[in-house]
């Protein structure tokens, strides 16, 4: 996947925690998810046209669409002030992709790295499934905590990668996967801390 992309990935996913936390609205952070989901579609599209028959950088373009699709969505829909349900249940189906993602991620790119992170997206589209889908509405601090760590992962990742830092073995996986865990766990408590107090809202 893109570096490039994948900073602003973790940069909107930061903003869309904001959002899930209470401090900022679902109109102020649509532009940034339209911006970057823009972006995450005519990406892999045009790296799919040039690649021609190479299956493995089809493949590997493949996965941008997730977070593409996923951005666009949730602009949309925050710009128009539609229900996230159907969102929601999409990002069910995208939450079990993540998996095949990952276990590329493991056993072709032989980038251990990358593979924990795919697993960490995968629990955050999860975690959208049951708040957006299933109406848990009570998840959505717990939530934008996990969003924020995940951001901030993502973009790191990515800097990392563009300053031909990055190893991907199986050291940092482990890294990156206790810090995914710590965050799971101490995400509710830290919500009840971190989430905004209610303010009005001036359009």
């Amino acid at each position: 996947m893109s570096s490039v992309g994948l900073i602003y990935v973790g940069i909107v996913l930061v903003v869309n925690g904001l959002l899930l936390l209470n401090w900022v609205t679902p109109r102020e952070a649509a532009p940034l998810n339209l911006f970057v989901g823009a972006l995450q579609v005519l990406t892999p599209t045009y790296l799919i046209v040039i690649a021609a028959d190479d299956v493995d950088a089809i493949f590997a373009a493949s996965g941008i669409y997730l977070f593409g699709f996923t951005y666009l969505w949730v602009g949309i829909n925050a710009a128009k002030d539609i229900s996230n349900r159907g969102f929601g249940w999409f990002a069910l189906l995208v939450a079990l992709c993540t998996v095949v993602y990952a276990t590329e991620s493991f056993v072709r790119a032989d980038d251990a790295g990358f593979g924990v992170i795919w697993l960490l997206w995968g629990v955050l589209w999860f975690l959208f499934f049951l708040v957006l889908g299933l109406d848990r509405a009570a998840l959505g601090p717990a939530t934008g905590v996990y969003t924020i760590v995940t951001g901030v992962i993502t973009t790191t990742a990515a800097l990392m990668t563009l300053l031909d830092s990055w190893s991907g073995d199986w050291m940092v996986a482990g890294v990156i996967a206790v810090v995914g865990i710590l965050a799971l766990a101490v995400a509710a408590p830290a919500a009840r801390t971190l989430t905004a107090p209610d303010r009005e809202v001036v359009d």
